[in-house]
């Protein structure tokens, strides 16, 4: 009893805390001029995505017989930024990547071939032979992939750990477009479907280079007993495999990430060291030093420590609700905007000195710049009644969203700020991305070849 108020404890201080920094940071950001010339930036706090960092490998450090290989890899999808992924590896984290720019921003950011881990559903030969060339650990995703690898394995040398990602298929969650879990679901390959066991026992026996399982059974919207249920698939499936062999084939387990992430408010939960726990009780052997392991968390990393702040530009009434219109919208929220009931956000409002603002909650839709009438971050949320030149933030923010910006009408990439305060508290802003220009924008839109489409058909 007394662990879990000093847990509840913790977590409630944690919380303030974040908020502390956030509510400063607004404020300085006010002070400081950011949003002079740009009504929309976007913050992330780097202490607490240090604080993250911590929490992770200390939740596995704290459960890990001592000497077993343990790499945490960041998805990079979740905030693909260069100095996110530099501030992590200084955190200790490698890089997991999907693709071939996603590689580029890990190499940018100097995360070293051996902590980095490429995987992709579709990955190219090209892309393969890359990866294998680096030493860059793979995971297959299909019988496909694996005899295309066969090919390159056998064509050169490589110190790239080869493995072969699982659909263990124990079933969704939530949001069903990110259960990566499901009877049906296009990642790795299937264990439950008819034959499928036996064809990928044959496929390792045959491949001895082979010696790694990578599963990812948890996503947003999943409860931790049935994340650590695939787990469990995958250690059954690994033991299996070496009995089979006869030796220890398979040494090491990447078991992704997907830990959910709290939106409904400042608390971080659940915890890495509950996710461990729930593993450790599902599936013991797992932190014996029997295997390595990797692991590949994103949102759960990042999501809490970014901001997105907005001015508000006009506010009227339309059918008796009120409605502010603020630079905050469909080009950095996504997947709110277009699924408001799996993906809300908090807002929070501020007065145009940077303040929290007081006065009685009024029903009143925030909405985007984008024209359409569905660019809504909230309808009738209950907030101060906003104002032209007030200011609205939107926590937990910091992965998937601004971090991957939507072009729809154009609207230009935000300006994303890292802020951490000094030894007398003053807050302190570091630049991770410019705002996007008006002469980029034209750049990427093809500006250079105006007249291409003009020539005459051949």
């Amino acid at each position: 009893m007394d662990a879990l108020r000093d847990e509840a404890a913790h977590r409630d201080a944690a919380a303030r805390d974040a908020a502390g920094r956030r509510d400063r940071a607004v404020r300085a950001a006010v002070e400081q001029g950011l949003l002079d010339s740009e009504p929309l930036v976007c913050l992330l706090d780097t202490a607490g995505i240090r604080a993250s960092a911590a929490a992770l490998t200390g939740a596995f450090a704290a459960v890990t017989a001592p000497g077993t290989p343990v790499l945490h890899a960041f998805a990079a999808k979740a905030a693909p930024l260069v100095p996110v992924l530099r501030l992590l590896a200084e955190c200790g984290l490698g890089c997991e990547v999907a693709s071939p720019g996603e590689l580029a921003l890990a190499r940018a950011a100097g995360i070293p071939a051996e902590r980095t881990v490429l995987d992709s559903p579709a990955k190219t030969a090209g892309e393969l032979r890359e990866a294998l060339a680096l030493g860059i650990a793979v995971n297959a995703d299909n019988h496909q992939e694996l005899e295309r690898l066969d090919v390159l394995v056998a064509a050169a040398p490589t110190r790239s750990p080869l493995g072969v990602r699982i659909n263990t298929q124990t079933g969704a969650g939530a949001i069903d477009a990110l259960s990566t879990a499901t009877a049906t679901a296009k990642f790795g390959i299937g264990l439950r479907d008819p034959g499928a066991r036996e064809r990928l026992v044959r496929a390792c026996l045959d491949r001895p280079w082979l010696t790694r399982l990578h599963t990812h059974s948890g996503s947003q919207g999943l409860p931790l007993a049935l994340i650590a249920q695939g787990v469990r698939e995958l250690h059954t499936l690994a033991e299996e495999i070496n009995a089979a062999a006869g030796r220890r084939q398979v040494d090491t387990l990447d078991i992704g990430g997907g830990l959910p992430v709290n939106f409904a408010s400042d608390e971080e939960t659940p915890t890495y060291a509950e996710y461990a726990a729930a593993l450790r009780g599902a599936v013991p052997a797992l932190f014996d030093g029997s295997y390595g392991l990797v692991t590949e968390f994103g949102r759960s990393l990042l999501a809490k420590h970014g901001t997105v702040l907005a001015r508000v530009e006009y506010t009227k009434a339309t059918g008796g609700r009120p409605i502010a219109l603020t630079h905050a919208g469909v080009q950095v929220a996504t997947r709110t905007v277009y699924a408001p009931a799996a993906w809300p956000l908090r807002v929070l409002a501020y007065d145009a000195k940077g303040a929290p603002k007081t006065g009685a909650p009024v029903a009143q839709d925030v909405a985007g710049p984008a024209c359409f009438a569905g660019d809504l971050l909230a309808t009738a949320r209950e907030l101060p009644e906003l104002a032209p030149g007030d200011l609205i933030a939107v926590p937990d923010t910091g992965a998937y969203f601004f971090t991957a910006h939507y072009g729809y009408n154009s609207l230009l990439r935000p300006s994303v700020h890292g802020f951490a305060a000094d030894a007398e508290g003053r807050v302190r802003f570091s630049r991770a991305r410019p705002a996007q220009t008006t002469a980029q924008l034209v750049a990427e839109a093809g500006g250079a070849f105006r007249d291409a489409l003009l020539q005459p058909d051949p």
